[in-house]
């Protein structure tokens, strides 16, 4: 079984800046990450990666906050994208 693609959103919020979200079900976990999920979500502004949060191989589930990257404890995709909204919002100073 290959990656299925579950998820994949982007939203031009105005002229500089926009969210990407992807979301893949994956047969085996990404290394060191212990779920089936591989995932992607990015808040860029002046094509400048501003927050993200993803599961790359060898890092596993880490947040980048700024010019700050930290480890990321992944619970489920929803509270995953909870606090990737949560960060973009008090970035932005408003809800998207």
């Amino acid at each position: 079984m290959d990656a299925k693609l579950l998820v994949h959103e982007k939203v031009i919020l105005d002229t500089h800046s926009l969210i990407e979200i992807r979301v893949w079900h994956v047969p085996n976990p990404v290394p060191p990450s212990r779920h089936n999920l591989k995932y992607s979500m990015v808040y860029i502004v002046n094509n400048r990666r501003v927050i993200g949060y993803d599961n790359e191989r060898g890092k596993g589930d880490h947040r980048h906050y700024e010019d700050e990257e930290t480890s990321y404890h992944f619970e489920s995709i929803e509270k995953l994208l909870a606090h990737f909204k949560a960060d973009v919002e008090a970035i932005r100073g408003e809800k998207i």
